[in-house]
């Protein structure tokens, strides 16, 4: 059987403060296949962020586990960590993180030039993600900040897609986009996905998440899926209604 792309295992993750601790993540389980478009659905403050990081690296579970094509990456020191951000992982975030005043390729090629990337096949691989996400050659020597901010989002895909990352993980991607460019960037995504691309999308918004082929629903640091959602948002209609 193929190994998923990710697998965590009853994952916690508890914060200290001086104000106390707080318990972001309680004994998430989630197991995501290769080529699956997966959608995490969940308003603030329920721990869609702190799950976000911790798929993608950026942080570390208290206990549980979490295997990224079959390895553990509580094994791994900060070099190993540093380099499959680099080359497993793609992010795509809400406000895009392109550097302004860089041309579109410069912004793509960029994460090629912290693995070992010979410097004449990077420029061909940035074209290639371009043309995966339709954009058109013309804007290839542009700067990133005179394009739109759909435009802006497909760079940004395109910048994720250049090493040709196990997954892609994308944290509110339509946030700063309007109804009909957001659909377009969702429109893109799914196209990578038919191509085999795996996407896991963090949003809160329900017509976002329908694009997905999974949704599940985080609440306060709990994983559910849609029938369980449901169901609780069904009893807490009711009640509320035997309040009244």
């Amino acid at each position: 059987m193929a190994v998923p792309v990710i697998q965590i295992e009853k994952v916690h993750r508890i914060y200290e403060s001086a104000a106390g601790y707080t318990h972001a993540l309680k004994g998430v389980s989630l197991t995501v296949e290769r080529g699956e478009f997966l959608c995490i659905m969940g308003p603030s403050g329920s721990g869609k962020s702190t799950l976000m990081n911790v798929l993608g690296c950026l942080d570390i579970p208290t206990s549980g586990t979490y295997r990224l094509e079959g390895v553990d990456v509580s094994t791994l020191d900060d070099d190993e960590l540093a380099e499959l951000r680099a080359t497993r992982l793609g992010f795509v975030f809400q406000s895009f993180n392109l550097l302004p005043r860089a041309t579109v390729m410069r912004n793509v090629v960029l994460p090629l030039t912290y693995t070992d990337t010979p410097v004449s096949e990077r420029r061909p691989r940035a074209e290639r993600a371009l043309a995966a996400v339709g954009l058109p050659q013309e804007y290839f020597d542009h700067r990133s900040n005179e394009l739109s901010g759909g435009q802006m989002q497909r760079v940004a895909i395109a910048r994720a897609l250049v090493n040709d990352p196990a997954v892609i993980l994308a944290d509110e991607p339509t946030g700063n986009l309007d109804s009909a460019t957001g659909e377009m960037v969702l429109t893109t995504f799914r196209r990578l996905r038919e191509e085999g691309k795996t996407i896991v999308l963090i949003t809160h918004d329900a017509e976002v998440a329908a694009w997905a082929d999974r949704t599940v629903h985080i609440r306060d640091g709990k994983l559910f899926t849609d029938e369980q959602e449901r169901a609780l948002v069904a009893s807490s209609v009711t009640q509320g209604r035997g309040r009244t």
